[in-house]
């Protein structure tokens, strides 16, 4: 998979000497989310401090300021109490709720609260794909954790995917 990316934030235009930040692995849901989840993000790492400023950067202005995340420590047990955006410092809260377990809530000025599921920065890329489209799904009935688990536990074909609560492919 080839890795998109844009200029860091005010660097001249074909500048050679610049770093060129990949744009995040992500799939929102369009419209209004009618489920548990908002969409999904699938980072490089585990490393919060690196993967945040991309994601958070990518979305939509109307969106607001993103003010504050909450994690899952299993996805981010290095995550630091913030982490440095472009022109702001973003609030890092841990959850250790299974309810929140393999997912991310975004707290926005303007938007409200997003819950996006985290897709492991190893999973192979087809499966990521799956999951991406599944959990940007505005159907979705399912939270992050059961969208996972019937990832690993190798149930992706159609059938059993639907069958699961989950959408089938389209």
């Amino acid at each position: 998979m080839e890795a998109i990316t844009k200029p860091a934030e005010g660097t001249p235009p074909g500048d050679p000497h610049t770093y060129r930040m990949p744009l995040p692995r992500l799939s929102l849901t369009p419209g209004v989310s009618h489920g548990p989840l908002d969409g999904a993000w699938w980072p490089r790492c585990d490393a919060l401090e690196l993967e945040l400023p991309a994601l958070v950067g990518s979305l939509d202005p109307a969106v607001g300021t993103v003010t504050r995340v909450t994690v899952d420590p299993a996805c981010w047990p290095d995550a630091p109490q913030q982490v440095m955006a472009p022109g702001h410092v973003i609030e890092v809260a841990r959850s250790d709720l299974a309810s929140e377990a393999h997912a991310i809530t975004l707290d926005c000025s303007t938007t409200g609260r997003w819950e996006l599921l985290v897709i492991p920065p190893d999973e192979p890329a087809g499966a990521a794909a799956r999951l991406l489209t599944a959990a940007a799904d505005p159907e979705n009935p399912l939270s992050a954790p059961r969208i996972l688990e019937l990832a690993e536990s190798g149930l992706g074909g159609e059938a059993t995917w639907e069958s699961g609560g989950g959408p089938g492919v389209r």
